[in-house]
């Protein structure tokens, strides 16, 4: 059976390095069907959502991981979210004419910004300049300046799939130079028609095939997006009953449409009036 919106784990237990796999189908299909953007930025915002379906498994919590990528260039903004239970949702934003798929074309000068947000307390947030060649460069950036780890990514998207492959030293493991240095060079091999059409374990045995990895349970991914009316509400209440009453004296209605799946809410000036 054919593997497809789901995450692997895999760990080489032998070296400390552990893994995931990721290959988004029709979740990928769904959320870019609400973003009318060119096709290389459609391809990033893919890139994205594999790279933070990845990243949400390195961790333990019980929120959203948000990644960010502002800056100056064509695209002015590329939000990728990922729960604990691996929905995602993600948006791109471009201003201009989108000709290279090279990062400082794409993005001009800025940052990247990944974030964890639990709803208990301040959220936890790394920045780094966005630099490198492509955004699975930036990550590994950003890994190496903020965590500490040894971490490498490869992403793809293409109008059909969007996926990745990740590598990350264990916290506690300390410097094994040399293990960290092959693993790293068999998986450098990889190429986008193979992650794109083979099944996790069957790219593993062709990545690594003399190496020992322990193979984790399928996860699945879906697209969910998570906003609601009521979080609506509560960011209108938040504006303030002065800033509302002056809208709704120049206009009847409020129109809210979220911007990662088009669902369009309705305010009038009875919300004032409510608390949620």
């Amino acid at each position: 059976m054919t593997e497809h919106d789901c995450l692997r784990r895999f760990l080489f237990e032998k070296h400390g390095i552990r893994g995931v796999w990721v290959k988004l189908t029709d979740s990928w299909q769904t959320a870019k069907q609400h973003q009318q953007q060119p096709e290389i930025a459609l391809n990033q915002l893919g890139q994205a959502l594999a790279c933070v379906s990845m990243l949400s498994t390195t961790v333990k919590f019980d929120g959203a991981m948000i990644l960010q990528a502002q800056g100056d260039g064509v695209i002015s903004t590329l939000v990728a979210q990922a729960t604990n239970q691996h929905k995602i949702r993600g948006v791109v934003k471009c201003h201009a004419s989108v000709v290279s798929n090279l990062l400082p074309d794409l993005f001009g000068q800025g940052r990247l910004v990944l974030t964890i947000e639990t709803g208990n307390g301040k959220p936890y947030q790394g920045i780094v300049p966005l630099q490198g060649e492509n955004l699975a460069t930036a990550l590994q950036m950003y890994f190496e300046q903020s965590e500490q780890l040894k971490t490498r990514l490869w992403l793809f998207a293409n109008d059909t799939h969007a996926a990745g492959l990740l590598l990350q030293e264990l916290p506690t493991q300390g410097n094994q130079s040399d293990e960290w240095e092959t693993i790293e060079m068999l998986a450098r091999t990889v190429t986008a028609k193979e992650i794109f059409e083979l099944d996790c374990h069957e790219l593993l045995h062709r990545l690594f095939n003399e190496e020992d990895v322990r193979l984790f349970d399928s996860e699945s991914v879906a697209f969910e997006c998570s906003c609601s009316r009521e979080k609506i509400e509560k960011t209108l209440h938040a504006i303030g009953e002065e800033e509302l009453n002056s809208i709704f004296s120049e206009q009847e209605v409020i129109e809210v449409t979220c911007e990662f799946c088009n669902e369009s809410y309705r305010f009038y000036e009875d919300v004032i009036n409510k608390r949620s």
